[in-house]
């Protein structure tokens, strides 16, 4: 599994209108091969910034799967204009894991 991360700096005044787009856009990412699941998070300390975070099955499955489909072309013309800066986007892969005792 990867672990696709992008810190999205939305223009100041556009998040209502981000949230939105991103509504119609996240229906073209979840329908891509190779597609887990993803959260998008706003940051409380600054409101115009949101963690996008996408599991995909591997590497290629984002890079060239879903970055060189048609249906990227639409991902962008909802969402790019958005940003301010452009985002730096990374993959990670999992190192090791916790969670709270359920007992």
């Amino acid at each position: 599994m990867i672990l696709e991360q992008a810190v999205l700096d939305v223009r100041p005044g556009q998040t209502d209108a981000f949230e939105a787009a991103f509504s119609k856009a996240k229906t073209i990412i979840s329908a891509m091969p190779g597609f887990q699941r993803l959260t998008l998070s706003r940051c409380v300390e600054r409101p115009d910034a949101y963690l996008l975070l996408v599991q995909w099955n591997t590497l290629e499955d984002h890079t060239e799967g879903f970055r060189g489909s048609a249906q990227y072309q639409e991902w962008r013309r909802l969402l790019h204009h958005f940003y301010d800066p452009f985002p730096t986007v990374e993959h990670y892969r999992e190192v090791t894991t916790a969670r709270a005792d359920s007992a």
